[in-house]
């Protein structure tokens, strides 16, 4: 397997990726206070028979963002991923987790020709009510009252307090807890990563709505942990009842960071679906 880290070129900035293994192009992108190095766990399996390209968007690990200036935002986001496409021999699978699943929504809304499919795992961000009103699942809390939580913990990490405030953010996304349980090379990685949620808070995209939603003909895989706390099991539901080409499944055991906790079942169920196309 052959395993490098490369930069591409895209809208004027270095983009950073882990590239291993040959074959289609199958891209995953990490979640908030995550990087490249979020899929160690799906690196060498996935590769085995794909081409696996592992950015770290942009602002995150290995720069070493202050929180300062322009650049942090969705669309961004979105658009250094399409720049990234174009560079790539397409089209590719794609596969986002968590924000990272938000972002790759928004790219298969705006690119669908360049995918062969699109993953979702525990896919968050801003999601407008009628994705849930229109398919009778209960709206979970508006974009706004979430992000208070963010505020709260970046006010900590300003204040010095960084372990406090990581803490807050991830047992608030994941669950009462797994801060305290998670490993050294994650606790490593969200701290080198934690001037982000100044981007974060600062960014209020449009909310992808149910029209947008229901006129994907992609096929596209959910992914849940069955330990998931809310928004992401009800944002799954939603998103399973609207789209035409969608199939979901539960990794039993496993909170939001289920790739981590059960990588064997994350990695099997992500194979047999790439695998039909």
């Amino acid at each position: 397997m052959n395993n490098e880290i490369v930069q591409y070129r895209v809208n004027d900035y270095e983009l950073t990726c882990q590239v291993a293994g040959r074959g289609v192009p199958l891209l995953l992108v990490h979640g908030s206070l995550c990087d490249y190095r979020y899929w160690q766990s799906q690196v060498p399996a996935l590769s085995a028979g794909y081409r696996v390209i592992v950015p770290s968007l942009r602002h995150y690990f290995p720069e070493a963002w202050n929180g300062e200036g322009a650049g942090f935002t969705t669309q961004q986001h979105v658009d250094d991923l399409l720049a990234l496409l174009d560079q790539l021999p397409g089209p590719v699978h794609l596969l986002g987790h968590s924000r990272g699943g938000n972002i790759c929504l928004r790219v298969a809304l705006a690119a669908p020709q360049k995918l062969r499919s699109l993953t979702l795992a525990d896919p968050g961000g801003d999601f407008a009510d009628d994705v849930f009103t229109a398919v009778n699942v209960e709206s979970p809390v508006s974009p706004v009252e979430r992000n208070q939580f963010r505020q709260q913990a970046l006010e900590k990490i300003r204040a010095g307090e960084v372990g406090e405030g990581l803490q807050l953010f991830v047992d608030t996304v994941s669950g009462a807890g797994v801060w305290a349980r998670s490993s050294r090379q994650f606790r490593e990685m969200a701290t080198s990563n934690a001037m982000t949620l100044v981007g974060q808070v600062a960014d209020h995209p449009a909310p992808i709505d149910h029209r947008q939603i229901e006129q994907l003909q992609l096929p596209v895989l959910l992914i849940g942990g069955a330990k998931s706390p809310e928004p992401f099991p009800r944002i799954i539901q939603a998103l399973q009842s609207t789209l035409m080409v969608g199939r979901s499944v539960v990794i039993p055991g496993a909170s939001h960071g289920m790739n981590v906790i059960r990588p064997a079942s994350f990695n099997r169920a992500v194979l047999e679906f790439v695998d039909q196309y």
